[in-house]
Protein backbone atom coordinates (compact mmCIF):
# COMPACT_ATOMS: atom_id res chain seq x y z
CA UNK A 1 0.00 0.00 0.00
CA UNK A 2 2.87 2.60 0.25
CA UNK A 3 2.13 3.45 -3.54
CA UNK A 4 -0.79 5.04 -2.72
CA UNK A 5 -0.85 8.78 -4.33
CA UNK A 6 -3.67 9.87 -1.16
CA UNK A 7 -4.10 13.80 -1.84
CA UNK A 8 -5.98 13.93 1.00
CA UNK A 9 -3.00 12.80 3.26
CA UNK A 10 -0.78 15.77 1.80
CA UNK A 11 -3.71 17.97 2.47
CA UNK A 12 -4.21 17.14 5.76
CA UNK A 13 -0.76 17.72 6.85
CA UNK A 14 -1.41 21.20 6.26
CA UNK A 15 -3.74 21.87 8.76
CA UNK A 16 -1.39 21.61 11.51
CA UNK A 17 1.13 23.76 9.40
CA UNK A 18 -0.79 26.46 9.15
CA UNK A 19 -1.40 26.74 12.75
CA UNK A 20 2.25 26.56 13.70
CA UNK A 21 3.03 29.64 10.78
CA UNK A 22 0.18 31.59 12.02
CA UNK A 23 1.42 31.53 15.49
CA UNK A 24 5.25 32.34 14.32
CA UNK A 25 4.25 35.14 12.74
CA UNK A 26 0.84 36.50 15.07
CA UNK A 27 -1.43 36.34 12.39
CA UNK A 28 -4.36 33.63 12.05
CA UNK A 29 -4.85 30.71 9.01
CA UNK A 30 -8.18 29.13 8.83
CA UNK A 31 -8.69 25.81 6.09
CA UNK A 32 -12.38 26.41 5.89
CA UNK A 33 -13.24 23.51 3.22
CA UNK A 34 -12.06 20.40 1.88
CA UNK A 35 -13.48 17.96 -0.74
CA UNK A 36 -12.35 14.79 -2.06
CA UNK A 37 -12.57 13.42 -5.15
CA UNK A 38 -13.78 10.40 -6.42
CA UNK A 39 -15.47 11.00 -2.70
CA UNK A 40 -16.06 7.80 -2.65
CA UNK A 41 -15.22 5.84 0.73
CA UNK A 42 -13.44 2.75 -1.16
CA UNK A 43 -11.07 4.90 -3.69
CA UNK A 44 -7.88 6.61 -2.58
CA UNK A 45 -8.65 10.04 -2.83
CA UNK A 46 -7.12 11.65 -6.30
CA UNK A 47 -7.97 15.42 -5.49
CA UNK A 48 -8.58 17.78 -2.44
CA UNK A 49 -9.18 20.77 -2.57
CA UNK A 50 -8.91 22.88 0.53
CA UNK A 51 -9.22 26.49 1.01
CA UNK A 52 -6.93 28.92 3.28
CA UNK A 53 -7.61 32.06 4.85
CA UNK A 54 -4.86 33.95 6.49
CA UNK A 55 -4.93 37.25 8.09
CA UNK A 56 -2.40 39.73 10.04
CA UNK A 57 -2.60 43.25 10.10
CA UNK A 58 0.73 43.67 8.49
CA UNK A 59 1.33 43.55 4.56
CA UNK A 60 4.70 42.02 4.89
CA UNK A 61 4.09 39.28 7.79
CA UNK A 62 0.98 38.30 5.47
CA UNK A 63 3.00 37.49 2.89
CA UNK A 64 5.63 35.42 4.53
CA UNK A 65 2.84 33.60 5.76
CA UNK A 66 1.39 32.73 2.38
CA UNK A 67 5.02 32.28 1.22
CA UNK A 68 5.39 29.48 4.17
CA UNK A 69 2.25 27.99 3.24
CA UNK A 70 3.15 27.67 -0.29
CA UNK A 71 6.67 26.10 0.67
CA UNK A 72 4.61 23.19 3.57
CA UNK A 73 2.20 22.78 0.48
CA UNK A 74 4.79 21.78 -2.06
CA UNK A 75 7.04 19.45 0.60
CA UNK A 76 3.99 17.33 1.72
CA UNK A 77 3.04 17.03 -2.30
CA UNK A 78 6.06 16.02 -3.13
CA UNK A 79 6.62 13.86 0.15
CA UNK A 80 2.98 11.99 -0.83
CA UNK A 81 4.35 12.23 -4.68
CA UNK A 82 1.32 14.24 -5.20
CA UNK A 83 1.00 17.80 -7.65
CA UNK A 84 0.20 20.98 -6.16
CA UNK A 85 -1.54 23.87 -7.72
CA UNK A 86 -2.77 27.38 -5.66
CA UNK A 87 -6.02 29.59 -7.32
CA UNK A 88 -6.41 32.98 -5.28
CA UNK A 89 -10.19 32.90 -4.79
CA UNK A 90 -9.95 36.93 -3.09
CA UNK A 91 -7.34 39.11 -1.61
CA UNK A 92 -7.51 42.58 0.64
CA UNK A 93 -4.61 44.33 1.80
CA UNK A 94 -4.68 44.92 5.16
CA UNK A 95 -6.63 47.52 5.96
CA UNK A 96 -6.03 48.94 9.66
CA UNK A 97 -8.31 50.34 12.14
CA UNK A 98 -8.17 53.79 13.81
CA UNK A 99 -5.82 53.40 17.01
CA UNK A 100 -7.88 56.05 19.03
CA UNK A 101 -10.79 53.86 18.45
CA UNK A 102 -9.80 50.42 19.30
CA UNK A 103 -8.62 51.87 22.57
CA UNK A 104 -11.81 53.16 23.27
CA UNK A 105 -13.51 49.75 21.70
CA UNK A 106 -11.12 48.00 24.10
CA UNK A 107 -11.98 50.40 27.40
CA UNK A 108 -15.65 49.86 26.31
CA UNK A 109 -15.53 45.82 26.57
CA UNK A 110 -13.22 46.05 29.21
CA UNK A 111 -15.55 47.97 31.42
CA UNK A 112 -18.59 45.68 30.76
CA UNK A 113 -17.05 42.62 30.49
CA UNK A 114 -14.03 42.34 32.54
CA UNK A 115 -11.26 41.48 29.62
CA UNK A 116 -11.11 42.02 26.00
CA UNK A 117 -10.17 39.76 22.93
CA UNK A 118 -8.46 41.37 19.98
CA UNK A 119 -8.58 39.70 16.79
CA UNK A 120 -5.46 39.84 14.10
CA UNK A 121 -8.04 41.15 11.40
CA UNK A 122 -8.45 44.92 10.05
CA UNK A 123 -11.83 46.08 8.68
CA UNK A 124 -13.30 44.08 5.77
CA UNK A 125 -17.00 44.34 4.08
CA UNK A 126 -18.33 48.02 4.61
CA UNK A 127 -15.62 48.83 7.16
CA UNK A 128 -12.98 48.38 4.61
CA UNK A 129 -14.21 51.33 2.21
CA UNK A 130 -15.00 53.58 5.27
CA UNK A 131 -11.53 52.98 6.43
CA UNK A 132 -10.01 53.20 2.87
CA UNK A 133 -12.09 56.80 2.60
CA UNK A 134 -10.54 57.76 5.61
CA UNK A 135 -13.42 58.04 8.06
CA UNK A 136 -11.86 56.41 11.66
CA UNK A 137 -13.26 52.74 11.86
CA UNK A 138 -13.91 50.64 14.41
CA UNK A 139 -15.44 46.79 14.92
CA UNK A 140 -16.54 45.02 17.76
CA UNK A 141 -17.49 41.37 17.41
CA UNK A 142 -19.55 39.26 19.36
CA UNK A 143 -18.60 35.58 20.21
CA UNK A 144 -20.02 32.66 17.69
CA UNK A 145 -20.67 29.43 19.31
CA UNK A 146 -18.38 26.95 17.40
CA UNK A 147 -16.00 29.69 15.65
CA UNK A 148 -19.06 29.88 12.96
CA UNK A 149 -20.12 32.52 11.23
CA UNK A 150 -20.88 33.99 8.30
CA UNK A 151 -23.31 31.28 7.77
CA UNK A 152 -26.80 30.31 8.63
CA UNK A 153 -26.11 28.06 11.36
CA UNK A 154 -24.37 30.83 13.15
CA UNK A 155 -25.45 31.26 16.69
CA UNK A 156 -24.38 33.05 19.85
CA UNK A 157 -25.81 32.94 23.57
CA UNK A 158 -28.47 34.93 24.40
CA UNK A 159 -25.75 36.43 27.20
CA UNK A 160 -23.20 37.54 25.08
CA UNK A 161 -25.20 39.53 22.90
CA UNK A 162 -26.65 41.50 25.93
CA UNK A 163 -23.14 42.19 26.86
CA UNK A 164 -22.01 43.17 23.00
CA UNK A 165 -25.17 45.56 23.21
CA UNK A 166 -23.86 47.16 26.46
CA UNK A 167 -20.76 47.45 25.33
CA UNK A 168 -21.43 48.66 21.84
CA UNK A 169 -23.55 51.33 23.62
CA UNK A 170 -20.44 52.26 25.89
CA UNK A 171 -18.38 52.45 22.56
CA UNK A 172 -20.87 54.91 20.88
CA UNK A 173 -21.03 57.01 24.31
CA UNK A 174 -16.95 57.08 23.92
CA UNK A 175 -16.86 57.55 20.01
CA UNK A 176 -19.48 60.94 20.25
CA UNK A 177 -16.92 62.22 23.34
CA UNK A 178 -14.30 61.41 21.24
CA UNK A 179 -16.05 63.12 18.07
CA UNK A 180 -16.86 66.18 20.29
CA UNK A 181 -13.35 66.71 21.63
CA UNK A 182 -11.63 66.87 18.05
CA UNK A 183 -13.78 69.87 17.00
Amino acid sequence: MNRRKDALLAAAKMSPEIYRIAEKHGGVCTIGSCTTKPGIVTSVVEECRITLDQRHLDAAALARMLNEAREAAGRFAEEGKVRVTWERLWQIEPILFHEELIAACEAAIVETCGRAHRLPSGPLHDAAEMARAGVPTVMLFVQSLHGISHNKIEDTKEEHLALCVAALDRLAKKTMNWIALRQ
